[in-house]
């Protein structure tokens, strides 16, 4: 019944109620799980007060007086012991899976192709290395492969998010977080930034299209034919505090600018953001914060 209600608040693909990934589906088993047992520990409650409020009415004369009454061991674990036998019983089940599919493992033993994330005031900027090409909000995901983000922030701290494909994870300055995914689905599906970082902080998500293989091929190559370049010049645009939207129509000069695509993207281009803050820092050695 509450999963019931809750789809009224689901949109097509911007929910992990709706899995495109493993993970996410994962997300949604637990979830399932601890709102049965949030069930089974609030029903005797929502059962028990009206049924308490109704026996003991001034009008039921039949109902026992007992003014010297302090104590009822069957109430008592009704009351505690259960909900810690669910507490701990759910403790238990959940520790084994979500430790294995913790953000910065891998899914699967085959090699995941890596994509860098730099959240910025109030855009994302997709790198992918071994291509060298980037993407401004909008990410390209192969389909049924393996992902391994690493996200830095030049800006604010930012809390990346794609629920159809699950996990959260934050992005700081001079950090380096990993988020291992995988989209097994073909789709459009919505990106966010879940953490307050100023007033363009509404405006900032980010498309991202799950496609066949050969299509994800194509675009790279679409990419790599992109006249716009990311080099210090056009970051210099991108680091400005504003919308994607504005940022690419900036870069195009076109009011109705789609979100661009940037080829020679220099290969340490990622390293470098991440060691500005400490010149003795490299991608490998940042700190990694928790998601």
């Amino acid at each position: 019944m509450p999963l019931c209600l809750l789809a009224g608040c689901q949109a097509d693909h911007i929910s992990f109620l709706d899995p495109a990934g493993p993970i996410a589906a994962l997300q949604l088993h637990w979830f399932g799980l601890l709102v049965g047992g949030l069930v089974l520990v609030i029903l005797p409650v929502l059962i028990g007060v009206p049924f308490c409020l109704w026996h003991y009415r001034a009008s039921n004369r039949r109902a026992a007086f007992r003014p010297d009454w302090d104590f009822a061991l069957p109430l008592e674990f009704l009351v505690w012991g259960f909900p810690a036998i669910v507490v701990i019983a759910f403790s238990l089940l959940v520790w084994g899976p979500e430790r294995r599919y913790s953000p910065d493992r891998a899914i699967h033993d085959e090699p995941a192709m890596t994509i860098d994330v730099v959240a910025l005031n109030w855009k994302w900027l997709f790198i992918y290395p071994d291509a060298h090409v980037a993407s401004l909000d909008h990410l390209v995901l192969p389909q049924g492969r393996e992902v391994m983000f690493r996200l830095t922030s030049d800006a604010t701290m930012q809390s990346f998010l794609i629920p159809s494909l699950g996990s959260q994870i934050y992005a700081m300055a001079g950090m380096v977080t990993r988020l291992h995914l995988l989209a097994d689905r073909p789709g459009r599906y919505l990106g966010e930034n879940t953490q307050f970082n100023g007033m363009g902080f509404q405006d900032q998500k980010f498309a991202v299209d799950v496609v066949p293989s050969d299509h994800f091929e194509q675009w790279l190559s679409q990419a790599r034919t992109s006249t716009l370049h990311l080099d210090p010049g056009t970051y210099d645009i991108l680091r400005h505090q504003e919308t994607g939207r504005q940022s690419a129509q900036a870069l195009l000069h076109d009011p109705k600018a789609a979100m661009p695509s940037f080829s020679d993207v220099p290969e340490h281009f990622f390293h470098d953001i991440v060691s500005r803050y400490d010149a003795s820092m490299t991608v490998d050695s940042a700190p990694h914060t928790p998601g």
